[in-house]
């Protein structure tokens, strides 16, 4: 298989995997990314094909970014999901120790020890960095949240990116499993990351990616991959650019109005942030939607519907669909999943409140279970034309 640089200078179409965030719940997209390799291993005839042989691009944010990085540097679903496990039961396993003195800072200001989190990601990443041309078999996009100067960064590995290697920056030194923690450092969950990225910047300290408009980051990679701003510069049309984006698992909130009005300081400072996220991605998933014929579809709102009737094109003829996209998630409700997968012992909502937890390692298996069944029920032959087909 084409190596990165091989790919560089490959012309023809183009192939992005984007993974959101979602902590312990990118379990759920393990499972659907098994349904696709498989998938497209049956369709290369090679029984050795990996994702990161066929897609030119992979980013994610938070738990989204450590799985795009593993499949960066080479490693099958399989072998991800046996790592994901064990690093998720570590990470999520050690929590701050009230009555220990020299942790007793940190207690206030994150809930899990970073340490566990740090050794786990070195031990899947060792000290490959961004630039390391020889371990990374595609594009790798990384998102992560600066938090000294409230700015989204996209860490590419890109070798004619802006901040690859410049005056202005050097992210080709930027350590893989460094870069990862940065984008996993969910606030309230780890402490920030402070890198070193090089130039005229010095240090960075960074948060989650998530804590931004890309923790789904499927419209972030299409913008790295299309603007000028970047180094990519693929162009676009859907025959020429195809988008894959997977999810984490959709939490719907249901609450009564009284409840709501009942809320006080605590319940809106620890809703906000999801309610802003969830807003985020579905502005995402309609902004792409509106931008392509996707075959996936899905249901933004009663008003807007899911968008089959609407197309935003700027090709040559008015409608011209801009890329070929599909977006694979699951609703976390009572009624949807008992409806979609009849399971023998109905889901409550208990049981749905517990699986949208981010932070509960418990629930890998079950949450990989639910995207492979789901991804059983969704993802079709047609959804990769052949066009797409890798030499």
């Amino acid at each position: 298989m084409k190596t990165f640089k091989q790919k560089l200078k490959t012309k023809g179409p183009k192939r992005i995997l984007a993974l959101d965030g979602g902590g312990i719940r990118g379990a759920l997209t393990l499972g659907y990314l098994k349904h696709i390799e498989d998938y497209l291993r049956k369709q290369h005839k090679n029984p050795d094909l990996l994702l990161g042989d066929y897609f030119d691009l992979i980013g994610g944010t938070s738990t989204g970014s450590i799985i795009a990085s593993a499949l960066a540097i080479g490693l099958s679903v399989d072998e991800i999901k046996q790592k994901y496990f064990e690093l998720g039961t570590k990470i999520f396993g050690r929590k701050y120790k009230w009555w220990r003195i020299f942790e007793i800072d940190d207690a206030f200001k994150a809930k899990y020890d970073h340490q566990a989190l740090d050794s786990e990601l070195k031990s899947v990443f060792g000290d490959i960095t961004l630039g390391d041309t020889d371990h990374l078999k595609t594009g790798l996009c990384i998102v992560a949240k600066r938090a000294d100067t409230n700015s989204v960064w996209t860490l590419l590995n890109h070798p004619d990116g802006k901040f690859f290697d410049s005056e202005h920056g050097n992210n080709s030194k930027i350590p893989i499993w460094k870069a990862v923690r940065a984008s996993a450092a969910a606030p309230t969950y780890f402490l920030p990351q402070s890198i070193e990225v090089g130039g005229d910047m010095g240090y960075a300290a960074f948060v989650d990616g998530g804590v931004s408009m890309a923790n789904n980051p499927a419209l972030q990679l299409l913008m790295v991959s299309t603007m000028s701003g970047f180094p990519f510069k693929w162009e676009m049309g859907e025959d020429k650019i195809l988008l894959t984006s997977v999810g984490t698992g959709m939490h719907q909130m249901k609450k009564l109005p009284k409840k709501i009005q009942k809320n006080h300081l605590l319940n809106w400072a620890s809703e906000i942030p999801n309610m802003l996220m969830e807003d985020a991605s579905w502005q995402n998933q309609t902004i792409l939607q509106w931008i392509s014929n996707s075959p996936t579809p899905q249901f933004i709102d009663r008003q807007t519907g899911d968008l089959r009737n609407d197309l935003l094109g700027f090709g040559q003829k008015k409608r011209d669909p801009l890329l070929h996209y599909l977006r694979y998630n699951v609703l976390l409700d009572v009624d949807d999943l008992n409806k979609r997968f009849n399971p023998e012992k109905p889901y409550t909502q208990k049981v749905v409140d517990d699986l949208a937890a981010m932070d509960n390692a418990k629930n890998c298996q079950k949450l990989y279970d639910l995207g492979y069944e789901a991804g059983s029920q969704e993802i079709k032959a047609k959804h990769f034309p052949s066009g797409f087909m890798i030499d």
